[in-house]
């Protein structure tokens, strides 16, 4: 069984990791095109940041989980290319775009017993957050000079993009926010649309990817606030096994304990992402995210197909 509990959330641990390289050994001599995605990095490095003992440990514990799988590909005769999607930075200053756009009523909600979601239907603007990243989406234009101005002005924002300045950093696509904002170095955006945490809804202090609207760093924490965390999420695994309604209500409503974040353009180039090959051949400076693709096909021997030069 897959360890799900160690994938994401407060749980997660290498264990997760160690049962997808098991699995990605198995499978690794039966294809052409083997694709593994390692997860760990991604924990300790955002609860305590990557400059932390716990983010060095990390690295270690993952360089000894992967070393057997890349042992079977050395000897197999495969290629090996690594990639990580992005440089985790510190981060210590969470910013809060939804609650700006509600408290200037821009932002609607409804509520049911007492907890408030988000209505995007009848909000006139509304974020969708991941990390250093928002995505703003205004339903009349005639609003979005006062949106971003207000955005402008929000202590932690570094740029505020419309679709003209979204075509210079390759974000101008059809889903693409009216407006796009990048956090400045150390802060990062938040999905948090309610004003005061009585009001949360019910999945705000869960694990719960599906229903938030943005990205929810938080969700690696068992509340610090909460003497009583421990014992409630065990109990809530009794029930689960016990195949009763339980809900995990276990993760924090302040955004503070999070240390590490990405997603905005990096001034240094180190703390951004790499790529790594066994080919040396494809040696290089610098690789843009879109051609990746191109690279692992041209190691299996498949031509890049016709089309604009990637960006």
């Amino acid at each position: 069984p897959f360890p799900l509990f160690n994938y994401w959330g407060p749980t997660a641990s290498i264990r997760s990791t160690e049962w997808i390289v098991a699995a990605t050994r198995r499978l690794l001599p039966r294809a052409d095109l083997t694709l593994c995605y390692v997860p760990h990095l991604d924990y300790d490095l955002q609860r305590f940041g990557p400059d932390s003992e716990e983010a060095r440990r990390a690295v270690r514990d993952l360089d000894a989980a992967v070393a057997p799988l890349l042992d079977d590909a050395e000897a197999a005769g495969a290629a090996v290319l690594v990639l990580s999607e992005y440089g985790i930075t510190p981060a210590d200053r969470p910013v809060h775009v939804n609650r700006l756009l509600r408290r200037e009523g821009l932002l609607e909600v409804y509520t049911q017993e007492g907890m408030e979601y988000l209505d995007p239907w009848t909000s006139r603007a509304f974020a969708v957050s991941d990390h250093q990243c928002a995505h703003v989406y205004v339903r009349d234009p005639a609003d979005l000079p006062r949106v971003a101005e207000l955005l402008r002005g929000l202590d932690g924002v570094d740029l505020v993009l419309d679709r003209e300045a979204q075509a210079g950093y390759g974000l101008d696509h059809e889903r693409s926010g009216d407006l796009v904002l990048f956090a400045e170095p150390g802060a990062w955006f938040t999905y948090y649309y309610w004003l005061r945490d009585g009001s949360a809804p019910d999945f705000a202090r869960g694990v719960d990817i599906h229903r938030k609207p943005g990205f929810d760093p938080a969700e690696l924490f068992l509340d610090p606030a909460d003497p009583l965390v421990r014992a409630r999420a065990a109990a809530n695994l009794v029930r689960k096994k016990a195949g009763l309604r339980y809900t995990m209500n276990v993760v924090p409503l302040d955004p503070g304990c999070v240390r590490g974040t990405h997603g905005r353009p990096h001034d240094d180039p180190l703390d951004g992402p790499l790529v790594l090959c066994t080919d040396p051949s494809l040696s290089r400076d610098r690789v843009a995210a879109t051609e990746v693709r191109d690279l692992m096909l041209g190691l299996v021997g498949v031509p890049a197909p016709a089309g604009p030069t990637p960006r």
